[in-house]
């Protein structure tokens, strides 16, 4: 999927991002909290001529290596044999009644028993 364009073997540090511009490999600190922002330094000079067609990487060996650049994205889904379905307009919910507590209720039906044991 990717080939090699320079063999370099660049030695990666843990805290640092590495890039490749203008047929170089360049390093720039990695972004940390309450850290100001790095400078970028030159690696390595490739030496080689940059393709717009092309994205380039450092590898896992420290290489340069170039994949082919997608064009237009990701294929969309076809929306069900050429007519596009219309989107229903959003609704409102009614809101919801508020429910009695179930002690109240208990507590009414004591108090009817006790009304009638009182005649």
């Amino acid at each position: 999927m990717a080939e090699k364009v320079a063999k370099l073997g660049v030695s990666r540090e843990k805290d640092f991002m590495y890039y490749v511009k203008d047929g170089g490999v360049w390093k720039v600190q990695r972004k940390q909290p309450g850290v100001p922002k790095g400078r970028p330094e030159k690696v390595a000079d490739g030496g080689f001529q940059m393709d717009t067609n092309y994205i380039y990487f450092v590898d896992r060996d420290g290489d340069v290596a170039r994949a082919k650049r997608a064009v237009g994205g990701q294929k969309r889904k076809k929306a069900g044999r050429g007519v596009a379905k219309k989107k229903k307009p959003a609704t409102r919910s009614k809101p919801k009644k508020k429910v009695k507590a179930k002690g109240s209720t208990k507590k009414k039906a004591v108090a009817k028993k006790t009304k009638k044991r009182r005649r």
